[in-house]
């Protein structure tokens, strides 16, 4: 099995990659720094899984492309794409510079757009597949001092629901998952303890649980809060 995965080498995306490299998934995986692309494979050489990297800026078109050439030029089959690359720029929508409702545009909307759109296209072809969606509980509930965030995640959740009904009769599965405060780099240097947040682990777990059900079910959308929900 062969999965894409974009932002693949820190928190949510790396424990993606972990997980699906541990169970035998080759994997295409794009993030902005080579650096740290050449440690992740490193770190997976133990899995014996092939795994091909790709240095790619998914807030520019040309670099999302680019990738999406890539991954073509050494798989000849995508089973599984998750969009995880994304950003999070606090501030009110009023007050916020018009740049950082772009940049989130960009990465959060428009990223996913084209790869899915790209991948989305083999996978009717083949007939199988499954795209997962790293959206957020800002998708669906107004979050303070997050304007454009939840705006874009909003969207990004819009377009998961419309691939999820385009590709249904295709046989490919669309899931969007919508993840509250996860112990990701966004919160470097906080005092908060780990386990009041959703662990990047468990994002993981969840995505590759879904995986492994029967093929006639889709999950549509699953929600992974703190147990403290007023974070």
């Amino acid at each position: 099995m062969n999965a894409v995965i974009t932002g693949a080498t820190k928190g949510i995306g790396k424990a993606i990659s972990l997980k699906l490299a541990g169970h035998g998934y080759n994997l295409a995986i794009c993030a902005r720094t080579e650096k740290d692309l050449l440690a992740l494979k490193d770190e997976l050489r133990h899995t014996d899984v092939k795994v091909f990297t790709s240095v790619a800026d998914c807030s520019k078109k040309e670099d999302v492309l680019a990738f999406c050439t890539f991954v073509s030029s050494v798989f000849e089959q995508v089973d599984l794409l998750v969009n995880n690359a994304g950003t999070f720029l606090p501030n009110s929508l009023l007050d916020e510079p018009d740049e950082a409702f772009e940049m989130q545009q960009q990465l959060n909307v428009n990223a996913a757009y084209y790869l899915s759109k790209y991948f989305g296209k083999m996978m009717r072809i083949q007939r199988s597949g499954h795209i997962f969606n790293i959206c957020s509980v800002a998708s669906i509930q107004t979050i303070d001092n997050a304007g454009s965030y939840c705006v874009t995640k909003a969207a990004m959740f819009s377009l998961n629901n419309v691939l999820r009904k385009e590709l249904a009769q295709y046989n490919v599965k669309v899931t969007a998952i919508l993840p509250g405060s996860t112990l990701t780099a966004s919160w470097e240097g906080t005092h908060l303890p780990p386990e009041q947040f959703v662990q990047p682990e468990d994002i993981a777990n969840s995505l590759y649980s879904i995986l492994n059900l029967s093929g006639g079910v889709n999950v549509d959308e699953l929600v992974l809060k703190p147990l403290n929900f007023n974070m």
